[in-house]
């Protein structure tokens, strides 16, 4: 191929392959993990170094948490006073696009046809740390899982 159809091919791929990377970008929710406070991040961590511990329901403690007693467990540790249960926790904090996730933000999800019936704590890089329910154990699991992205309801802030 002679050096002017190679330059002329090369400048019809290009557009072809940005497109190509715009139409996967879109494929998945948009996270730009923004700076959170530094309290919120502390939360975080705290909540993220609690994996492995057991859930127990009505638990608030690392001997046992459920979803919102590990929101209410990590918040206090890291000097921050917010409310116990999932509903009040969500009526509480404020609206947040997905966009606009930070490290330390709830993330409230619908499970067997109740309302923000669970939450957990984004971490960033599309990770969340959360209680997911009896028998199990504090995990992590990411926004971008389909089962996560179905039910995924309210991203909020304190």
């Amino acid at each position: 191929m002679n050096t002017h159809r190679q330059a002329s091919h090369n400048t019809y791929l290009l557009p072809l392959f940005v497109g190509m990377l715009l139409a996967a970008g879109c494929a998945s929710t948009p996270v730009a993990d923004v700076p959170g406070d530094a309290r919120q991040q502390e939360a975080a961590e705290i909540a993220a170094s609690m994996v492995g511990k057991p859930y127990r329901y009505g638990g608030y403690t690392p001997q046992g948490f459920d979803c919102s007693g590990l929101v209410y467990f990590s918040f206090k540790r890291a000097g921050l006073s917010v409310p116990r249960s999932t509903e009040t926790q969500r009526d509480k904090s404020r609206k947040v696009s997905t966009a606009q996730l930070a490290r330390g933000d709830l993330l409230f999800f619908d499970q067997e046809g109740k309302r923000s019936s669970h939450v957990g704590i984004y971490l960033g890089r599309n990770r969340f740390v959360h209680a997911p329910s009896s028998g199990k154990q504090v995990r992590l699991d990411s926004i971008t899982d389909p089962y996560w992205q179905k039910h995924l309801v309210e991203t909020r802030r304190f």
